[in-house]
């Protein structure tokens, strides 16, 4: 599991004065670049060029500006060619969102997915996290 602490700014809400629905795919999409770039690109692979081909966001709670929200992103699991990516926003303690991605790894040349090498696997083997655990510190 990997961890980011966002700051809300008062920019991040709706109407309501609440985190908007539309803000928590960004903080997603930051804290994922954020996991990948702590992860060293292996010898035999040394960029990853994945795409998201899938993302789901629920949103279980409201969040307010004013105090840190964290993102706790984690892999979930492999297929051939793509990575499950999970992740959950709390704030005060409590969970407020989840949000899963699927990312291929792509090969802009060819314009087709290619297989996960296993240097790959092993590198993210360490933010495995179980379908559905809260993931907590």
């Amino acid at each position: 599991m990997d961890e980011l602490v966002i700051n809300p700014q008062l920019s991040d809400t709706g109407a309501m004065g609440h985190i908007s629905n539309t803000t928590l795919p960004v903080w997603f999409q930051e804290a994922r670049r954020a996991m990948f770039r702590r992860v060293p690109p292996s010898a035999d692979q040394p960029d990853w060029p994945l795409l998201v081909v899938r993302y789901e966001v629920e949103l279980s709670r409201q969040m307010y500006p004013g105090a840190p929200v964290t993102i706790r992103t984690g892999v979930e699991g492999f297929g051939n060619s793509s990575i499950r990516v999970v992740q959950q926003a709390w704030q005060h303690g409590q969970l407020a969102a989840t949000g899963l991605a699927v990312l291929v790894h792509f090969d802009d040349q060819t314009q087709r997915s290619r297989p996960l090498t296993p240097a790959m696997r092993e590198l993210l083997s360490g933010l495995l996290v179980a379908h559905g655990e809260e993931m907590q510190p």
